[in-house]
């Protein structure tokens, strides 16, 4: 399903809206409007139950209305970014399905499954009611290997509890826990998943109209609290970053590695299925573009007195807020039907 682009190159658009203008990231019930048609395009005649249970379950979690954890407490890995990488994996899954041939497709157990991932990829930041953590940034170098946790524990409950153990590998590709090519994930087709993910993740982020301010005001706090930022504290890792200020005037190299170790190097380019999606452009590397080319601007001239927009985080409270009048009741999935690993 080819998406048409609101918004030209270098124009504006609401902070709390995806790349093109038209989805209310900030809303789980409007990214899941968006994904819907797409997906049935991918999947026809299958249940998207699962799909819609994720985002139910995915407000809970992240509004701490799920039982057991306390909610979303972190300002850069926010509800809205979780929502965002949803959107954008479903958008890549789409340039990949309509441009690849039959054998090299991931089919619709695999899309469903990678939309799922997708949304609970930053899932280990969310604190359990038992944890000792005050803040989810304490788990900042360890949170990919809770979110195969928690993947591992929920998506049985989705009927694809042959997946699970799969899904707890194949979220490290949006990480560094484990280097990218030491992921136990064997099958091309597995892998081709992951290289998409790990792509959704970046761009989501580096994309955000707000990145910049994100990174000074949400990204450097979260650093803060985890060690790698600020100055130095016994048993917790060397500081990478003394200033919010040092974050953003290395933000450009960070970047370029990014895009030469990653995204065009490690995951093969697969972020041009994008300009397959949207018909030619790709409004994602258009946004980070403009980003990068903002910040350096501002590194020449030795202020970043420019950033001036003021990002909306959406975190527990605020996604309370957003669903409460909303909220449905969660119904069953039918679990009925093939139970294999994904094909």
């Amino acid at each position: 399903m080819r998406e048409r682009l609101l918004l030209s190159p270098g124009s504006s658009r609401r902070n709390n809206y995806d790349v093109t203008g038209r989805v209310r990231i900030s809303h789980p019930q409007d990214v899941l409007a968006a994904v819907q048609p797409m997906l049935a395009g991918l999947c026809p005649g299958a249940d998207l139950g699962p799909v819609e249970h994720a985002f139910g379950t995915f407000g809970r979690l992240y509004a701490g209305w799920l039982p057991g954890y306390v909610g979303c407490d972190t300002w850069y890995h926010d509800a809205q970014h979780g929502l965002d990488c949803a959107l954008a994996m479903v958008r890549l899954l789409d340039g990949h399905e309509r441009s690849e041939p039959p054998a090299r497709r991931l089919g619709p157990r695999r899309i469903m499954l990678g939309v799922i991932i997708a949304l609970f990829h930053d899932a280990g930041y969310i604190r359990g009611n038992s944890d000792a953590a005050r803040n989810g940034a304490e788990y900042t170098l360890t949170h990919v290997k809770r979110s195969g946790e928690f993947l591992r524990t929920y998506l049985p409950q989705v009927g694809f509890a042959a997946e699970a153990d799969l899904a707890s590998r194949v979220v490290h590709f949006t990480g560094y826990e484990i280097a990218l090519d030491r992921i136990d994930v064997a099958d091309p087709l597995d892998r081709m998943l992951g290289f998409l993910l790990g792509t959704a993740d970046v761009l989501a982020q580096t994309a955000d109209r707000c990145y910049l301010e994100k990174c000074r005001d949400c990204l450097y706090r979260e650093f803060e609290i985890c060690g790698l930022a600020g100055e130095p504290r016994p048993g917790l890792p060397a500081p990478v970053y003394r200033s919010a200020r040092e974050l953003l005037a290395k933000t450009p190299d960070f970047n370029r590695k990014l895009w030469q170790e990653r995204l065009d190097g490690y995951f093969g380019g697969v972020h041009r299925y994008l300009n397959i999606h949207f018909g030619g452009r790709n409004p994602y590397t258009e946004s980070v573009d403009a980003n990068i080319a903002r910040v350096q601007d501002m590194i020449d001239h030795g202020s970043f007195d420019g950033l001036r927009l003021r990002p909306r985080i959406i975190g527990a409270a605020e996604l309370r807020e957003i669903l409460g009048p909303a909220l449905q009741p969660l119904r069953p999935v039918n679990q009925r039907g093939p139970r294999a690993r994904a094909a």
